[in-house]
C-alpha cells in the first residue's frame, strides 16, 4: 500500500558527506513518523534518526553530524550525513508509519560505505 524508494547511498571517504533520499508513494503528513535505520553486518538494526511533527531525534553516535528532514511537496524525506566515519558503514533503511496505524513500511535499503 505504501512504497518507499531509497537513493543516495554509495562509497565515500571518511569526513565526506552523503544525502540519502526516501521517496514515498503517499502524501507524507507531518504527523507521520519517518525514520532512518541502519544495520551493519552482525549487528541489530538501529534507529539513526527519526522525525514526527517538528521533533527530530538522533542516535547519540550521529548527533551533530546527521540531519533528518522532509519535503512534503515531494513526498520525500532525507538523511543528510556529514563528517562520515568508517563506523557509519551499514545498509541504511528508511521507514514510515502513518498516524494511528501501527504498520511500518520500509525502503529497500541502500549501502553506505565509508572507507579510503
Amino acid at each position: 500500500q505504501v512504497q518507499l524508494v531509497e537513493s543516495g547511498g554509495g562509497l565515500v571517504q571518511p569526513g565526506g558527506s552523503l544525502r540519502l533520499s526516501c521517496a514515498a508513494s503517499v502524501t507524507i503528513f507531518s504527523t507521520y513518523f519517518m525514520g532512518w535505520y541502519r544495520q551493519a553486518p552482525g549487528k541489530q538494526r538501529e534507529l539513526v534518526a527519526g522525525i514526527t511533527l517538528a521533533m527530530p531525534t538522533y542516535a547519540d553516535s550521529v548527533k551533530g553530524r546527521f540531519t533528518i528532514s522532509r519535503d512534503s511537496t515531494k513526498n520525500t524525506f532525507y538523511l543528510q550525513m556529514n563528517s562520515l566515519k568508517p563506523e557509519d558503514t551499514a545498509v541504511y533503511y528508511c521507514a514510515l508509519k502513518r498516524t494511528n496505524v501501527e504498520t511500518a513500511y520500509w525502503g529497500q535499503g541502500t549501502q553506505v560505505t565509508v572507507s579510503l
